[in-house]
């Protein structure tokens, strides 16, 4: 049988029809539970490197016996008879596992195929938008954040929940930021575009902490240090612990003759994390009030709604012809309007045959 990951099964279900399939995936969380009769059952969080599911171990399974002795970090494959069942969304019927080999545990945690590729590519393309930075002092800043936190960073999720939910899901985000940073940097001729960039690469780093993912896991971890001071907040600590650094170096006497001076450049940038939210009530310490932080305010929001768009297309259910049922936060979605054919002849429309 086809190993496949949670997305792809997801994908499977949508006709409505049950199917058979086996999954590779990570233990995330076993919590023991009793339903309003009183009766325990095990609620078991699965894992892989895009999706989570959740699934129940009632009393009278023969798997709830299992469950007893699982953990969570535990790497299993799992089987079964997986459905969309109308309460509680995916879930299975007579499902078993057992635990993966040394072997299949390392192929799992690596990811598919095309997700490592494309992290790949979205990180380097990061480092070359870095590169491309004219200020010295933003380049200098946004490199040394990449060397010291580089692989904790291509590790961490977006979100928990909603957008990029996943390991490595921030190189994704931010990746995506940044095209439409440069774009909207060509456009709009009053953006300073080496802040614009740098605000970007900076405005989440917080949640290399908040939401932290383990070299040998795709669990988004809690922190005690991340609940008790929020991204926004460790984002700022960081790129002043940066920047004392950037101080101790020789080049920066030398800064001390560029325009604009590097207080401001340091100030504005810690702007554009302070309020990227956009709101007080929604977060952010400030809002927006510069250029920069407006533009970035608005990227990050429209980056999210997409990946959130786009998941919904690909797991939610069809409510009607061409309406998909509501995938949360979103309302239900709509099938998208397919592009004109770049290649097809104008003049065979119906305009060309005198029809109004």
């Amino acid at each position: 049988m086809q190993i496949l990951t949670i997305r792809e099964l997801k994908s499977r279900l949508l006709d409505g029809q049950a199917v058979e399939s086996m999954l590779h995936v990570q233990v995330g969380n076993v919590a023991p539970k009793t339903t309003k009769d009183g009766k325990p059952y095990f609620e078991v969080h699965f894992i892989d490197h895009c999706e989570k599911i959740i699934l129940r171990a009632w009393s009278d399974a023969p798997v709830y016996t299992l469950c007893v002795s699982l953990e969570g970090g535990h790497c299993v494959e799992l089987n079964g008879e997986f459905n969309h069942h109308p309460a509680f969304g995916l879930d299975a019927k007579r499902w078993h596992f057992r635990a993966l080999n040394v072997t299949e545990r390392a192929t799992l945690m690596a990811g598919p195929k095309e997700v490592r590729e494309r992290q790949d590519a979205d990180f380097q393309f990061i480092a070359e938008t870095v590169q491309s930075l004219v200020d010295p002092r933003l380049r200098i800043l946004c490199e040394t954040f990449l060397v010291e936190h580089g692989a904790r960073f291509r590790r961490t999720a977006a979100a928990r929940k909603n957008h990029h939910a996943r390991r490595g899901g921030l190189v994704e985000h931010t990746s995506q930021m940044m095209r439409s940073a440069c774009a909207l940097a060509g456009v709009y001729q009053n953006l300073n575009r080496d802040l614009l960039i740098a605000g970007v690469l900076f405005h989440d780093t917080g949640k290399l902490w908040e939401n932290h993912v383990a070299e040998d896991a795709f669990h988004i971890e809690h922190c005690e240090r991340g609940e008790l001071l929020g991204h926004i907040n460790m984002g700022i600590e960081i790129v002043n612990s940066l920047w004392k650094q950037l101080k101790a170096d020789d080049d920066f006497q030398s800064w001390k003759a560029l325009t604009p001076s590097s207080e401001s450049v340091r100030l504005h940038l810690l702007h554009l994390i302070a309020s990227h939210h956009g709101e007080m009530s929604f977060g952010s310490p400030v809002v927006p009030k510069t250029p920069e932080a407006f533009a970035l305010h608005y990227i990050d929001n429209l980056d999210a709604k997409m990946e959130m768009v786009s998941n919904g297309y690909a797991t939610a259910q069809q409510v009607a012809t061409n309406i998909y049922d509501k995938s949360w936060p979103l309302s239900y979605l709509i099938e998208p309007l397919k592009p004109f054919p770049p290649d097809a002849d104008p003049s065979s429309g119906w305009m060309a045959s005198g029809e109004a």
